[in-house]
């Protein structure tokens, strides 16, 4: 750890969590990747997890979902724990995850992609989600794109698509991991615009990203993972301080 981090101080348990981590460890396969994770996400609040290559965060974001091996320690999701639970039933409480690789169907139109996936949520957008003119209004590229076929979308719009289809699902706990990674900076004001507006509209975000430029302004909170474990907490009116400190740590 670098010089000038002290033992974690953790933000009080917020008593209206939409996710709540307590202690967890995680594996893939006989390798220890996580390593006693806590971390609490008030409803509506938006956080992100920042470190090196291999600290963790994605693995962090897929045990959520169930998508490790063996997971110990607890994670609720609005107050249901989900430790125990398979994967598609951790989706129906209301989670979202909107992967590095994307993964749409590239054999289908842009159109298609957004009708095809169930409805999961469980709260902010339940049965619902958003309707695919609301997306359209959020994503303007993607109405001049709808019919093209996903692989003929660049990768900006493939990203746009990835992250639309999720909020068509209704879940409100959104999981989003390097989305702006390999994009054109006009792209990346465009995703930081959404997520400023799905803010407003009570989302709550975790965010893995490696541009701390774009996560700065948007987070109320830094997580700062290493080899596993939270190293450290920033919250957002401390970055002014604090900010050489997390070029210095992230290696920025």
């Amino acid at each position: 750890m670098s010089a000038g981090w002290n033992a974690v101080s953790m933000p009080t348990p917020a008593t209206d969590a939409a996710l709540s981590i307590s202690n967890l460890h995680a594996y893939y396969g006989e390798s220890h990747i996580l390593h006693g994770v806590s971390l609490e996400v008030a409803k509506g609040e938006l956080i992100t997890l920042l470190g090196r290559n291999g600290a963790g965060r994605t693995t962090t974001l897929k045990a959520i979902l169930g998508l490790t091996g063996k997971r110990t320690g607890s994670i609720k999701i609005n107050g249901t724990e989900a430790i125990g639970l398979a994967s598609h039933k951790i989706a129906r409480l209301g989670i979202g995850y909107c992967p590095e690789e994307r993964g749409i169907f590239s054999s289908l139109s842009c159109e298609e992609n957004l009708l095809l996936l169930p409805k999961v949520g469980a709260g902010l957008a339940a049965n619902k989600g958003l309707s695919v003119d609301e997306l359209y209004a959020m994503f303007p590229n993607l109405k001049e794109r709808r019919t093209s076929q996903g692989t003929r979308l660049s990768g900006g719009e493939q990203q746009m698509l990835a992250m639309a289809r999720i909020l068509r699902t209704g879940a409100d706990i959104l999981l989003l991991d390097e989305i702006t990674e390999g994009l054109a900076p006009v792209i990346v004001q465009t995703l930081g615009r959404v997520i400023r507006e799905l803010k407003v509209k009570g989302f709550t975000i975790i965010m893995v990203e490696q541009n701390f430029r774009f996560a700065a302004p948007l987070a109320d909170r830094h997580y700062v993972m290493e080899h596993g474990e939270i190293a450290a907490v920033v919250e957002k009116h401390e970055l002014a301080a604090k900010t050489e400190m997390l070029h210095e740590f992230l290696g920025v």
